[in-house]
């Protein structure tokens, strides 16, 4: 079985500064292993709510790491502050907009907030990045539900054949 790289990217501006723990990050590592039977190599990185650096840490993840899965976490909103989507548009290659929609569908079934998140997913040579929200509830309400189309998204990008708890949750792969 293939080992899996996965890079988790928590952007915080208070949780980088040690206001508060990152919980975000330890939740998307939690379902990951719950999801994932595969062996894997997580790359874990705090950063605060900085462009640059975002960029500069979806690179090194994607080109240096060679991660198969990148997630980020935090940065997704209006404020001012919140500037991971278009981070993450500047260093991919292609855009993936289904990720997107489908999670915001999925969030307004619990909050009427949803509508504000503004993340993206997309590709960067063989890494699918996807942002989620900064909440760890939100991070499973957002991830469960596309959850089924990444391992064979990774697939047709070359990356790390995935395998999943079916217990938990399915892969979908077209039938050959």
């Amino acid at each position: 079985m293939d080992i899996v790289k996965i890079g988790i990217l928590s952007i915080s501006d208070r949780a980088s500064a040690g206001v508060y723990e990152d919980k975000s990050g330890k939740e998307i590592k939690k379902l990951l292993q719950s999801y994932i039977k595969n062996e894997m190599i997580f790359h874990y990185e705090l950063i605060p709510d900085e462009y640059e650096l975002i960029k500069q840490k979806l690179i090194y993840l994607s080109d240096e790491k060679k991660c198969d899965l990148i997630l980020s976490t935090g940065g997704t909103g209006p404020a001012p502050r919140d500037v991971t989507p278009e981070a993450t548009e500047a260093v991919c290659e292609k855009m993936l907009p289904g990720f997107a929609e489908l999670m915001r569908q999925e969030s307004l079934k619990f909050v009427p907030t949803a509508i504000l998140s503004r993340q993206v997913a997309g590709i960067r040579k063989k890494s699918l990045i996807i942002n989620l929200p900064g909440q760890p509830k939100a991070i499973k309400e957002c991830l469960e539900p596309v959850f089924a189309a990444i391992p064979y998204c990774i697939d047709l990008i070359g990356g790390a054949y995935i395998k999943t708890n079916e217990d938990i949750i399915k892969a979908f792969r077209p039938k050959k």
